[in-house]
C-alpha cells in the first residue's frame, strides 16, 4: 500500500461509520467503473479494426467523404 493511500485511510478511520461507508462505496464504484471501461475497450478492438478497415477501403475506392469541413 502506498504512503498516500495509508494516509487517506487513516483519515477515513477518524470519520463516523456512515461517512466511512459512503467513501468506501465511492471507491468501490470507481474501481468497478474503471474495470467495466477497460473490459469494454478490450472487447471493442475487433469491431474498431473492422471499422477502420472499411474506412480504408472506402478511401482507397474514392468513396470516402469528410464529415466536417476542414
Amino acid at each position: 500500500m502506498t504512503t498516500l493511500l495509508e494516509q487517506a485511510l487513516s483519515e477515513v478511520q477518524k470519520l463516523a461509520p456512515e461517512q466511512q461507508d459512503t467513501i468506501a462505496t465511492l471507491i468501490l464504484e470507481e474501481l468497478a467503473d474503471k474495470q467495466k471501461w477497460e473490459s469494454a475497450f478490450a472487447e471493442s478492438h475487433e469491431a474498431l479494426a473492422r471499422l477502420a478497415q472499411a474506412v480504408r477501403a472506402k478511401e482507397r475506392d474514392g468513396k470516402a467523404r469528410p464529415t466536417v469541413d476542414i
